[in-house]
């Protein structure tokens, strides 16, 4: 049950949707400037919840060197009549990604590893990767060596050529029968797994949403020489005093954990079963993964979104140099990659380490607002947090509803900048 929970939640980000709150027709106006509308996030909010789209949502924002706005509405728990607040415990699922992106690029900066460093260096089950090719008259599958390797690179963008669940694809049917991301598994387990399927497509070829963030935090624990989330807690959580988060959760804590709702086909929400809400936190797993599994709540998560901000430090704490933070929030995939799968809908821009980043102005009125430089990920239970430089600014967006509703993103971000907001041109 538990492996088939997360391959649902990796599909459940592909699908983005259309914005209730649709905007005018034609281009917006050339709007670089905003002001935030306490009145007007407030009111979104209240939308949310009373169209049903959501049972809960909560949003942090933190602008020009303090707390700007925070609003909730809706519940946590809507049959106990629980509020959604700031201590609310949320499962985060790829809003994990950043926080393995950061713990791998601490070991860089220490000189553990080179980027273009072959993957099998460190991990030499992935030595004997093949490429599918297709499949021959007989129906039997073509492989063939890759015609480069995998470099730890192509694992921090999404170039490496992994899958992430069951599919049509020979390599998509081994996946999903080998079970990498089964929670019996650890991480070595995982990564021995995911090494015998073959890849997807050549490495650097083309940006594919993988399991790519998982063999990170099997690197992790390869170069540090301590379990993923032990490093995890000693080198981020705790200097950044992210208290309430992790992967495993004391019973004490259940109680803010909010319960999560699935949206059926006639548009109602279903609240999701417990084991469910409760499979990476309170289980007896063995997988940590480094793709998924944090649970979170605003506030720590703001401490993580206001670290990247400060390009590196929060409070005096230094978690990453600021060229480092620079490096991941810059776009890595070359022109030459145009098959970049759903990752389109995220808005006019490419992809870092572990990051969206926005690269251009919104081109129509249907794309979500932002800013050129802005550096962004969200989660399957539709969260999300943006990095803002250009206007000194974190946002936390919080809920829980299944599957992903990237409508309700274009709606928090309209509300935070306006509908006519573009941002500055960059370069």
């Amino acid at each position: 049950m538990a492996s088939k929970f997360i391959l649902g939640a990796a599909l459940s980000l592909i699908a983005t949707g259309t914005a209730v709150n649709s905007l005018a027709a034609g281009p917006p106006a050339h709007t670089t400037a905003f002001h935030l509308n306490s009145a007007r996030i407030d009111r979104t909010l209240e939308q949310m919840v009373a169209s049903g789209r959501v049972a809960g949502a909560s949003v942090l924002i933190w602008k020009d060197g303090r707390e700007a706005y925070f609003g909730h509405s809706g519940y946590a728990d809507r049959e106990a009549r629980r509020p959604m607040n700031r201590d609310t415990l949320v499962q985060i699922f790829s809003m994990t990604k950043p926080v393995t992106g950061v713990a791998l690029m601490q070991l860089w900066e220490q000189g553990r590893f080179h980027l273009d460093d072959p993957l099998a260096n460190y991990l030499p089950e992935f030595a004997a990767e093949k490429v599918f090719k297709g499949m021959d008259a007989a129906g039997r599958p073509i492989l063939a060596p890759p015609m480069r390797p995998i470099l730890i690179r192509d694992i921090l963008r999404h170039t490496a050529g992994f899958g992430y669940h069951s599919g049509p694809t020979y390599p998509e049917r081994v996946l999903g029968n080998d079970d990498p991301l089964d929670l019996h598994n650890d991480l070595a387990g995982f990564s021995a797994r995911l090494a015998r399927v073959p890849l997807l497509f050549e490495p650097g070829a083309e940006w594919r949403y993988s399991a790519a963030v998982d063999v990170q935090a099997r690197l992790v624990e390869k170069l540090s020489g301590m379990p993923f989330e032990a490093y995890v807690r000693r080198q981020i959580l705790d200097p950044l005093r992210m208290r309430d988060t992790g992967w495993t959760q004391p019973e004490s804590r259940y109680p803010r954990l909010a319960a999560a709702y699935v949206s059926t086909a006639d548009g109602k929400l279903e609240r999701k079963s417990e084991a469910d809400v409760r499979a990476f936190n309170f289980s007896d797993r063995r997988l940590t993964m480094g793709g998924a599994g944090l649970a979170s709540t605003l506030d720590d998560y703001m401490r993580f979104g206001r670290m990247l901000l400060n390009r590196g430090t929060l409070d005096g704490v230094r978690i990453l140099k600021p060229s480092t933070v620079k490096l991941m929030s810059t776009d890595q995939l070359d022109p030459a990659i145009s098959e970049r799968s759903w990752l389109v809908g995220k808005g006019n821009g490419g992809f870092g380490f572990d990051f969206f980043v926005r690269t251009g102005q919104p081109k129509d009125p249907a794309e979500n607002r932002g800013s050129v430089g802005e550096f962004f990920w969200d989660g399957a239970w539709s969260t999300l947090f943006w990095v803002d430089p250009a206007n000194d600014m974190v946002v936390v967006f919080l809920t829980q509803k299944d599957p992903f509703d990237g409508t309700l993103h274009h709606d928090i971000r309209q509300a935070v900048y306006g509908a006519d907001y573009l941002g500055p041109k960059g370069d």
